[in-house]
């Protein structure tokens, strides 16, 4: 299904913006232009008209200007007033450029010499159009037809009004003249929306921030392509119209990301599947503040969270990511979601909130990936609705990696003594010398009651003793505690997931809020 619809595209350097049409299918963007073309006809010059205009009593020559050397802009037509003079002759539109009046070139003159020159130009006006295809919007120009026959325009010139009342000049003639007979093979024209610009959706990514900022755009966002050209600015007149484009091409790429998966799970073993991957932004660490965010593509595929700078094409492009953890490792957390009232939701201890971040900023749909070494990953989504899928997708490709894997083995350290610490799914937390294989302790995961440890190496289980029901400390040193800490988080949701599946669900934060709303 194909979605049209007027927006705006707005230049950054000029900093003006032009009316455009979008139109939107499964796997294409196009931007839209209005052009006036030749439909039928012979025309050497499509660029370039020239229309004889006879000046008539009532309404003149039919038209109003905008526009003018002092707005680094061209003289238009503004208005085309039905069944007068230049409406008659079919070739002029609303958005032409004026070049010539009479063999004089205007297009470097200013509002008021154009006006004073087809006030005084006779009744028969010879004029040399273009049609500007980037008229700026402030120009106000319509889109459609030519308008009702009564004229509102401006009685006194100015460029950015309508300039008609006073362009009658002083007509000769008596009696309205009536239109020239068709010649034959003479060129018809038509104003029609011409495709001017494509971007393919498939691996495509949108940005609603001004570039290097954390400034939202209002009512506006850019969609970038695989290769990196830019849309440039799609504006949008409310809000509304731009969250459903938003959605709209979010979507789509969605859905284009989910059929490349599918292509490559093809190429790949059951235990080796790509259970989600999509863009996302990436807060960088110890920079300055001109470049806060970066684009990155992250994929969740086997037993890795990979992160590349760009998308993964090939089978070969896999082992080219930035960053690759072993999923038992990681723990996802959210730390932000905006409600359609605008109201701010900071995530709490239980929701997973990190202290050590600074959450200042102002990107809502936010959450962060603690990998091994206290380190951490910070990345924001666009929609809420992509927060929900890697919330989801993660908790997924973790409790799969952990029913793969079954158990994981660390080597650790109590009071000088070399030991191992086993997490197993079946069987829940087990110590045994590392030299003799000797089992020191096994307890289950519900035996489990608490922790804490001393954000270093060391780590304080507290198990209640089934017999006994006493509380016995089990303290282990470890050279990555990070990673053991989130390797035992990820047996036991995974524990819990297996027997109580809609527990899990029920604790989704992003899908919980977001659908709600």
């Amino acid at each position: 299904q194909t979605k049209t619809g007027i927006a705006l595209l707005y230049d950054e350097v000029s900093k003006n913006a032009y009316d455009i049409r979008l139109k939107l299918t499964k796997e294409v963007l196009t931007i839209q232009k209005q052009d006036v073309v030749c439909v039928s006809g012979s025309d050497h010059s499509a660029n370039h008209r020239t229309v004889t205009l006879r000046r008539q009593p009532v309404g003149g020559l039919g038209l109003s200007i905008k526009g003018g050397a002092e707005h680094k802009v061209p003289v238009v037509v503004s208005k085309i007033f039905k069944d007068q003079a230049a409406d008659q002759t079919g070739k002029l539109f609303i958005g032409d450029a004026i070049i010539q009046v009479n063999g004089i070139n205007v297009e470097s003159a200013t509002h008021e010499e154009v006006v004073h020159l087809l006030r005084n130009a006779g009744d028969e006006v010879t004029i040399t159009v273009q049609y500007l295809r980037e008229a700026p919007s402030f120009l106000k120009l319509p889109l459609g037809s030519p308008g009702p026959s009564s004229d509102h325009s401006s009685g006194a010139s100015s460029p950015l009004f309508d300039s008609g009342l006073h362009l009658n000049g002083n007509s000769t003639n008596t009696a309205p003249s009536s239109p020239s007979s068709p010649i034959a093979n003479e060129p018809k024209y038509e104003k029609r929306w011409i495709d001017t610009l494509s971007f393919p959706l498939s691996m495509a990514r949108i940005s609603r921030y001004k570039a290097g900022t954390d400034k939202l755009r209002s009512n506006a966002f850019e969609v970038l392509a695989l290769d990196g050209v830019s849309t440039g600015i799609l504006q949008f007149y409310t809000a509304q119209e731009s969250a459903d484009w938003l959605r709209a091409i979010s979507t789509n790429i969605s859905d284009l990301i989910l059929q490349n998966m599918k292509m490559a799970n093809k190429c790949c073993s059951p235990s080796d599947q790509v259970i989600h991957m999509g863009w996302v932004n990436e807060r960088l660490e110890g920079t300055d503040s001109s470049q806060l965010y970066k684009f990155k593509f992250l994929a969740l595929k086997g037993s890795s969270f990979y992160i590349f700078s760009t998308p993964p094409v090939s089978t070969l492009d896999w082992v080219r990511a930035e960053k690759t953890y072993n999923l038992c490792e990681v723990l996802f957390k959210i730390h932000k979601l905006w409600f359609a009232d605008d109201c701010w939701l900071q995530a709490n201890l239980y929701l997973g909130i990190h202290q050590d971040f600074d959450l200042e900023d102002q990107r809502p749909y936010c959450f962060s990936v603690m990998v091994g070494h206290g380190k951490s990953h910070y990345f924001n989504v666009e929609l809420g609705s992509e927060l929900a899928v890697w919330e989801k997708s993660f908790q997924r490709a973790i409790f799969l990696e952990v029913q793969r894997t079954g158990s994981k083995t660390y080597m650790c350290s109590w009071q000088g003594d070399p030991l191992c610490f086993t997490i197993d799914f079946a069987l829940g937390f087990t110590c045994f010398d590392s030299k003799t294989k000797n089992v020191l302790w096994r307890f289950k995961f519900s035996q489990l009651k608490g922790s804490s440890d001393d954000g270093k190496t060391r780590v304080k289980l507290l198990f209640q003793n089934l017999d006994t029901k006493q509380i016995e400390t089990k303290e282990l040193e470890f050279q990555d505690l990070t990673a053991v800490l989130h390797c035992i988080h990820s047996f036991i949701a995974a524990k819990v997931a297996s027997v109580d599946p809609v527990f899990i669900d029920s604790q989704s934060i992003a899908r919980k809020y977001m659908y709600s709303n």
